[in-house]
């Protein structure tokens, strides 16, 4: 079968690697109806070493079972399924405590494994990991399924650990996919004035489309001075940060109103975190972390097939596999906003 590797910064490659099979009993073999490129995978497009061996890329996609393992349940081969980004068992206690992303029996797509920018998938845990999708699904309704896998699970944990209540104000900070989705996620949670910072048109308009009814261009401090005439010099109760770089958290602190909520979900690229004695006296809460995709995704699946949302719209390129390598490079440029690939 054929995958995308990326061999080092700015080198990926559309190659024959072995097609997957049965390992484990808890297996599942996965036909890729649709995968895509996350903004977490520029980070390694921007700065990754040379390699000489590849690494395996993409970890959301959506597809057909086409092999069972002996010891899979509630699954049958045929089954459309959406494959959330880390897979779990389903069955330890953090998966009974809705955090699979710290199953202790779980795995990551990608890197020597299989990955969602590829062909077919080897889905360990299966009946832990995959998610079956009602029969008579459209197909119109796949970019938006295939959110649920990664970006709309994401900016919904954003929005449930801040703990969005009816009437809150909420600044979401970052306009890429997942800002956009937890744009969706605060207006479901009953939000009464979304902020979108951001400064892509395309992007914040469809933010608006979404329920945002602010957008603040600025940043730095012209971005937290906005956001405060805006909210009558208090700033919001909850910050949605969904960038990962220092500067988004530090306007997240500027923005946010004494005794609010910042929820990170943006994948944190530093480590110092800027809150000093000043913020231990706002009463500030900093929460957030990695999202349980597997958690959020059966919550989520009815509102996208009665189309009570449609967070797919974040795709706006398609690319079959060969497409790969100039998919990264239009997102890195800021010529995409999110890739979907077809196999």
């Amino acid at each position: 079968m054929r995958a995308a590797l990326m061999y080092g910064a700015g080198n990926v490659r559309i190659e024959t690697v072995p097609h997957p099979t049965i390992q484990e009993p808890t297996d599942a073999i996965v036909r890729i109806v649709a995968g895509c490129i996350c903004g977490s995978d520029l980070w390694p497009f921007a700065s990754m070493p040379d390699s000489a061996e590849g690494s395996r890329m993409g970890h959301e996609f959506v597809g057909v079972i086409e092999e069972l393992g002996s010891g899979t349940t509630g699954l049958a081969v045929g089954d459309f399924v959406i494959a959330p980004f880390v897979a779990s068992d389903g069955t330890c206690d953090f998966c009974r405590e809705g955090l699979q992303t710290s199953c202790r029996h779980g795995a990551h797509w990608g890197g020597p494994n299989d990955g969602g920018q590829g062909e077919f998938a080897r889905v360990p845990q299966a009946s832990g990991t995959l998610v079956v999708v009602p029969a008579g699904f459209d197909e119109q309704l796949i970019p938006s399924l295939l959110s649920l896998s990664d970006v709309m699970s994401t900016g919904y944990h954003a929005a449930q650990k801040a703990g969005i209540r009816p009437g809150q104000t909420v600044a979401v900070i970052g306009d890429g996919a997942v800002g956009l989705s937890a744009v969706i996620a605060a207006n479901l949670m009953g939000a009464s004035r979304i902020i979108l910072m951001g400064r892509h048109a395309p992007r914040t308009d469809l933010g608006r489309e979404f329920g945002a009814t602010d957008v603040v261009a600025e940043r730095g401090e012209e971005g937290i001075a906005r956001v405060k005439e805006l909210t009558d010099g208090d700033g919001t109760h909850v910050v949605l940060e969904a960038v990962g770089l220092k500067p988004a958290l530090e306007m997240a602190i500027g923005v946010v109103r004494d005794g609010g909520v910042i929820s990170r979900v943006g994948a944190p690229q530093f480590s110092e975190v800027p809150i000093g004695f000043g913020e231990f006296m706002r009463n500030i809460t900093l929460t957030g972390g990695v999202a349980p995709a597997r958690a959020y995704i059966e919550e989520l699946l009815p509102l996208v097939l009665d189309g009570s949302i449609e967070p797919g719209k974040v795709f706006d390129r398609t690319v079959e596999l060969d497409g790969v390598p100039t998919g990264y490079q239009a997102m890195a440029d800021r010529e995409a906003l999110k890739v979907l690939v077809r196999p």
